[in-house]
């Protein structure tokens, strides 16, 4: 491997594996967590949002069965997908609106798995109580003070 960087710091300098030029990356995997060139972490919710959908899907036998009692549809949620998706959430910096994407993917999920759709018209607080579940943002905060050590 040749890095070709000159004695001042510029960001033109080419990196060369075996004489192939590795392109530029604005973001990159690491432990899971979608790293950005500039700091923010739009790339790793658009990340984890996708990573709850894929827990959904190998669960989905078991939230979208009618005959499961929903507690124990509740019970499923609260322990195997909401940590995929707010896995590495503690030293997010977030917006409203990432909580906001956040928030939208687990009311789609738990909508589902109550068997209510949009047109429905049940509303949010409803299938939360119904569920059991408590929104995503607090749980959001509640994990970032624990990792600061407040709770």
């Amino acid at each position: 491997m040749m890095c070709d960087f000159s004695a001042s710091r510029h960001e033109g300098g080419d990196i060369s594996l075996d004489g192939q030029v590795v392109a530029q990356k604005d973001t990159f995997r690491y432990l899971g967590l979608m790293l950005q060139r500039d700091g923010d972490i739009d790339e790793d919710v658009r990340h984890r949002i996708p990573a709850g959908w894929l827990k959904w899907r190998q669960a989905s036998g078991i939230l979208c069965d009618r005959r499961v009692p929903q507690k124990l549809k509740s019970k499923f949620y609260r322990t195997t997908i909401r940590p995929a998706m707010l896995y590495g959430a503690e030293c997010w910096l977030t917006k409203r609106r990432h909580v906001q994407q956040l928030s939208v993917a687990e009311m789609r999920m738990l909508r589902w798995s109550c068997g209510h759709t949009r047109r429905d018209t049940v509303r949010n607080e409803v299938i939360r109580e119904r569920v059991g579940v408590a929104p995503i943002e607090e749980k959001f905060t509640q994990h970032q003070l624990r990792w600061f050590g407040y709770v």
